[in-house]
């Protein structure tokens, strides 16, 4: 069992090291140098204390004593100087292996696709990123520094002590086997459940999560017992599957406790008849016994080191399965486009499922063509696949079958980076990050000069509401946009969307919180100031897309109707009916 897991660990070390700094290698080496240094030390010096009782001792010389005694403590302070420096190395390359890996996941995370990120929730992207990523930091720590030191020491100690008397030795040979059996054992029963415990982490950091984000939610609902409740069962869960795991762990200590003393009691009793026999001397007896307690202390270690490999191989199997994890959307294998020519859009026959099962579309036969700088409307009822229809254009998933083309060419054939950096996209949830208002404009346009944030806000009528603040451009908005409206937010999210200056500008449902006059005047700003760039408004509002040069209708994923919005009154049903009620409304 140990061998599998070390041999499991080892197969993925290249994996977790990838990248890693010379330096932070540099310190992974010294360090279980230094513990080389600091047990070849210890070791030596039970043979001097073995010299000062049988000779300096037994002969009355003092001087013999002093002088032996003090090339004791000078290779106590050596060993002192090396143990210490092997912790500091150690400390230092566990600390940069963790940076360097937690770099390498987020950046992972950072090229998956939409689809990727389906397949892994959130919490347990943040569990991955912050408690694995510890526990694998821990274990490293660990093997650079114990992994080396303790079999070093065990097969030192064992050598010291065979040459001291072989036959007292037999009693380790004994030992070992059976402390690995049952080591071994814990460790079988104990990895699936270390398994669990993590996945109840998952949960409970989903639970965290979900409650923070919807924190206004909860208080305005007056849910907070409830969500207390659920946490603490959470919190629960987690307690009950570490017990449960550490449960098989804590024998560990006992079993070791108990083949320490049998080792030393039965050295202490065959020694004792020997020494009292004349077969062996008294200082090579506590000699003995002081590598007992050298080759038991490694093993302790290697018992430590065996629990935190169990650990950590959970933590490391769902470290891998993120690196491991093959970005379904990536740059062409050939030369890639590097500039969108323009913002036209073709969709050809195109067919998306997120299950990648035929039986299972939410968009069918879509066939469609927007010429470049046309406003395009898109409206229909919910879940008729809107949100899903504009997400294939700057290719944040892949169709199933079909095609869809900006600028004349096929989306998979450009650079990602190109393509996206032509299309922006405003969508339904509005997403702003903790920092001021013009950091935040500035996603969109990092080297954006002042006078080009403030005509972007002009243009998604933000500017008024940010010069009443007074701190102006530079409000700070605090996490996530807290201290403004949703309406505030939308425009914002529009205003840094215009500062990239798009080719394709993809507005979904993104002024569904703005009064009908403040949308008007956004609208009518897209069309005088981006001429060139094709627009594309998804709305539940008929008001929002009636002035567009063409609108698609859509139902159950499919396109149900295509026109102006005096064409769809005369010849579209769904259109018609959606007209209707909402006049009625008003």
């Amino acid at each position: 069992m140990v061998k599998t897991i070390i041999l499991w660990v080892m197969s993925n070390v290249s994996k977790l090291l990838k990248g890693l700094e010379d330096k932070y290698k540099i310190c992974s080496v010294l360090s279980p140098v230094s513990m080389i240094g600091e047990v070849l030390l210890e070791i030596v010096i039970p043979l001097f204390m073995a010299r000062i009782i049988d000779v300096g001792i037994a002969n009355g010389d003092l001087s013999y004593v002093l002088k032996v005694g003090l090339i004791m403590v000078g290779l106590s302070c050596l060993s002192l100087l090396f143990g210490a420096l092997g912790a500091r190395f150690s400390a230092v390359a566990a600390l940069g292996f963790s940076r360097n890996l937690r770099r390498n996941l987020f950046s992972k995370i950072q090229d998956f696709s939409f689809g990727n990120l389906d397949r892994f929730s959130t919490s347990s992207l943040v569990t991955r990123l912050t408690t694995d990523v510890t526990n694998v930091q821990n274990t490293y720590q660990m093997i650079i520094r114990l992994c080396f030191r303790a079999p070093f020491m065990l097969v030192s100690g064992t050598v010291m002590a065979c040459i001291i008397n072989r036959n007292l030795s037999v009693i380790f040979f004994v030992a070992i086997p059976v402390l690995a059996f049952f080591l071994a054992l814990i460790g079988i029963k104990a990895f699936p459940r270390f398994s669990k415990m993590m996945k109840q982490y998952d949960n409970m950091n989903a639970t965290v999560q979900e409650n923070l984000t919807a924190i206004r939610v909860v208080k305005s609902f007056v849910r907070t017992p409830f969500e207390n409740k659920k946490f603490s069962d959470s919190a629960d869960a987690v307690r009950r599957a570490q017990v449960n795991a550490e449960k098989l762990v804590i024998f560990t200590s006992p079993i070791m406790q108990l083949v320490v003393y049998s080792c030393v009691i039965l050295s202490l009793w065959f020694g004792g008849h020997m020494v009292v026999a004349g077969n062996m001397q008294t200082g090579e007896l506590i000699s003995f016994i002081t590598y007992i307690g050298q080759i038991l202390m490694s093993l302790m270690m290697l018992s430590m080191i065996f629990i935190m490999l169990v650990l950590s191989r959970a933590s490391i199997s769902r470290i891998v399965e993120v690196l491991d994890e093959d970005p379904e959307i990536k740059n062409p294998d050939a030369e890639a486009t590097e500039e969108v020519p323009d913002g036209s859009i073709d969709f050809k026959d195109v067919r998306f499922s997120y299950s990648k099962r035929e039986d299972n579309c939410v968009l069918s036969g879509i066939n469609l063509h927007i010429d470049s700088g046309q406003m395009i409307g898109v409206i229909g009822g919910t879940g008729s696949s809107k949100t899903t229809l504009v997400s294939l254009v700057p290719r944040l998933y892949d169709v199933l079958s079909g095609s869809v083309s900006v600028g004349g060419i096929d989306v998979k054939k450009y650079n990602l980076t190109a393509l996206r950096d032509s299309v922006a996209m405003v969508l339904q949830k509005n997403v702003l990050f903790s920092g001021t208002i013009r950091d935040n404009l500035r996603w969109g346009n990092e080297d954006a000069t002042d006078e080009e944030i403030e005509q972007a806000c002009i243009a998604a009528d933000a500017h008024e509401f940010i010069s009443s603040f007074p701190n102006g451009y530079d409000t700070d908005l605090g996490q996530g946009g807290v201290n403004i409206s949703g309406g505030q937010k939308q425009r914002l999210c529009i205003a840094r969307a215009l500062l990239k200056k798009p080719k394709i500008l993809i507005l979904d449902d993104s002024t569904s919180a703005v009064d009908t006059a403040t949308d008007a005047r956004i609208r009518k700003a897209l069309r005088t100031q981006l001429p060139e760039t094709t627009k594309i408004i998804i709305a539940q509002r008929i008001n929002s897309v009636q002035d567009a040069d063409k609108i698609y209708v859509l139902d159950n994923g499919m396109i149900d109707g295509c026109g102006t919005h005096e064409e769809l009154l005369e010849n579209n049903k769904i259109y018609r009916e959606v007209y209707d009620s909402q006049q009625s409304q008003n």
